[in-house]
């Protein structure tokens, strides 16, 4: 789907504003209220704007240890283990990725010990064979879409 300059414009604002109300994102983008939600019926509609949920801290909830779990799976086991890893609530990603392993998941925990827990339930599911674990030090690039909605916006040349 295209995105132009003015969709980039209204990515923008819902991003960095996210309680302020369609009248008010109208009236700052100089654009009328009915164009705005047209515009934002579009963008859900076409999967670019996919959630407008509050974005939770996992380490202000008590979990600030964050790791990488790879997870290699026997053969033909890869969706019976990945709805598997949907039932364990420390599991807060996880994608099937080529590589060294077959999913990636991203794993918080209380501390190393429960760390250590949540490894060792992943390697009982039936089909997990093995786990590598990488533990976060510190987040360098925050999880952002921003510069990526500008880029695309640029790309599209004014339009908007």
């Amino acid at each position: 789907m295209a995105v132009d300059l003015l969709d980039t414009r209204i990515l923008r604002l819902l991003i960095e504003q996210p309680r302020t109300s369609v009248r008010e994102y109208a009236r700052l983008l100089g654009v009328a209220r009915g164009t705005l939600q047209a515009r934002l019926d579009r963008l859900e509609r076409d999967g670019v704007i996919t959630g407008t949920g509050p974005a939770l801290s996992p380490a202000a909830l008590g979990h600030p240890v964050l790791a990488f779990v790879h997870l290699e799976v026997t053969q033909g086991h890869l969706d019976e283990v990945g709805d598997a890893l949907a039932a364990v609530p420390e599991i807060i990603e996880a994608f099937s990725t080529t590589g060294g392993g077959d999913l990636l998941t991203r794993v918080v925990a209380r501390d190393n010990g429960h760390l250590e827990d949540v490894i060792q339930q992943l390697i009982q599911l039936p089909g997990v064979v093995r786990t590598r674990t990488e533990v976060a030090l510190r987040e360098r690039v925050a999880h952002r879409v921003l510069p990526l909605v500008e880029s695309v916006g640029r790309a599209a040349g004014g339009s908007g």
